[in-house]
């Protein structure tokens, strides 16, 4: 063999195993992660009771996360008429999920998509569903918290956020086939609903003599809250603190009686009604926040 022609033997070699470095690293970046837990098809009968439990409508927008098979999001849009879309990072999965909705006629309302969960747009959702295991869920808590709107339904099966955002209401059911898959023949949904971000300082007022303006101090951890309001010169405990989405209640003491109030947060303002202590009646009232800044939990 030329000394020639061993130096083309030689760059073809090298070329070929270019080639199939930059092959292997592709296949490599390519295959699918599942950090959130390997795929396991949810059975319908649990679909069914995470979109009831949810309320899901013709008005909603469901986003689910880990979609799988797709079945949570066809659903909806089959059964319920709302429209979605869901996030898996498995190619495979979102191709025979986006071919199912074509099948189905539900294209238009219906679609998914390879992505990370963790860069997934969520502002669009009223509904979001979970099939997550515990530490997706975790890391998962604080995005969700601070993407989706107030009042914006999440709902998981079997697992929680295991944090200081408790469920607002959950069920545990019988179903027999999931036996099968791990060994416990039953599921458990939770539900949550997106709180108003409501820390930091607000100056109340109430229509007509109703006394104030007070100025409230609130610290919040999700739903739960706690705070005190300057009455005359006094720090008095907020009591009675509920907080529902963007619905929220809270009183406190005036000194000849005690003041309960109810209403909505939208943004850096509140507005409702206010039974008042001492024989006062209800009344009006409403909220401004403090310098006007979006709190952080």
């Amino acid at each position: 063999m030329s000394k020639s022609t061993r130096r083309v033997t030689a760059l073809l070699a090298g070329t070929a195993l270019a080639a199939c470095a930059v092959f292997a690293a592709n296949a490599q970046q390519k295959e699918p992660e599942r950090t959130g837990g390997p795929y396991v098809p949810t059975p319908q009968v649990v679909v069914d009771q995470m979109l009831r439990m949810a309320g899901v409508g013709a008005s909603d927008f469901v986003i689910d996360l880990g979609s799988g098979d797709g079945v949570i999001v066809l659903t909806a849009a089959t059964q319920f008429k709302a429209r979605g879309f869901g996030v898996d990072i498995d190619p495979e999965l979102v191709k025979l999920s986006n071919a199912e909705a074509k099948r189905r006629g539900i294209a238009d309302r219906a679609s998914f998509q390879v992505q990370d969960v963790f860069k997934a747009d969520l502002s669009r959702a009223t509904v979001l569903t979970l099939y997550l295991l515990p530490g997706m869920m975790t890391k998962l808590e604080s995005k969700i918290f601070e993407e989706l709107k107030p009042g914006t339904r999440v709902v998981s099966h079997d697992y929680h956020f295991g944090g200081d955002w408790q469920a607002d209401d959950q069920i545990t059911f019988d179903v027999p086939e999931k036996e099968k898959v791990n060994g416990v023949p039953s599921a458990t949904i939770y539900l949550w609903r997106v709180p108003a971000k409501i820390s930091g300082k607000w100056q109340v007022r109430i229509d007509g003599a109703g006394g104030g303006p007070f100025d409230l101090n609130v610290r919040q951890k999700f739903q739960k809250f706690e705070g005190t309001a300057l009455v005359a010169g006094r720090t008095e405990k907020l009591a009675l603190a509920e907080l529902q989405g963007e619905n929220i209640r809270f009183a406190f003491d005036t000194g000849p009686g005690r003041h309960v109030f109810r209403g909505r947060v939208t943004g850096n303002t509140m507005q409702g009604t206010v039974e008042q202590g001492s024989g006062k009646g209800a009344a009006r009232w409403s909220a401004a926040r403090v310098g006007a800044q979006t709190a952080a939990r």
